[in-house]
């Protein structure tokens, strides 16, 4: 709790947690899956196949077994650009596209799909989307406040507060805030 900055034990679907290992705090932990390369970690996370195999202390040859844990620079995971949806049963591309104001295309393409066949459990990277209002949603983090969410916009927490109808400061992860 202490790592993820929780102030609950209430965890919600989908939600990314940081495992003590002996990994700095200057990293984080990808799970090796069944089907995963070298090659495509590096490609998911935007580095190269030369950094991830330096900051694992990996060669090319190396074999990955499904449950090992490879160090991600915290700097190449994905910032608030696009959210993570994980697909739940009878999700399909349009489905989540029309929820989110965006275009298959453009989650496919964010996504590095083929085809638009998904599995429970995936998560998908969505564009940074607007509602309807066209106003830009974030969707909070592990240590984020008001504050840090407001100054990063160019706003103030007043009206983050006012559009979002909060009457406190209190923040969950995961939650949804209209900006």
């Amino acid at each position: 709790m202490k790592l993820n900055k929780l102030t609950s034990s209430v965890l919600m679907i989908g939600q990314r947690l940081k495992i003590p290992t002996n990994i700095s705090d200057d990293d984080s932990i990808y799970v090796v899956k069944s089907g995963d390369t070298l090659w495509n970690i590096a490609k998911k996370y935007n580095i190269s196949l030369d950094e991830l195999l330096k900051i694992n202390n990996l060669t090319k040859d190396s074999i990955l077994n499904i449950g090992q844990k490879i160090k991600i620079p915290n700097e190449t995971i994905p910032d608030n650009n696009y959210i993570i949806y994980t697909v739940k049963s009878g999700d399909s591309l349009w489905d989540i596209a029309r929820k989110y104001n965006t275009t298959v295309d453009e989650i496919m393409n964010s996504n590095n799909l083929k085809s638009n066949l998904l599995q429970i459990g995936q998560q998908l990277k969505i564009p940074n989307y607007k509602n309807d209002e066209n106003q830009t949603i974030y969707i909070v983090k592990s240590g984020d406040s008001l504050w840090s969410i407001a100054k990063k916009y160019n706003t103030t927490v007043d009206e983050l507060k006012r559009k979002n109808k909060l009457n406190s400061n209190n923040l969950k992860i995961g939650q949804q805030l209209i900006i």
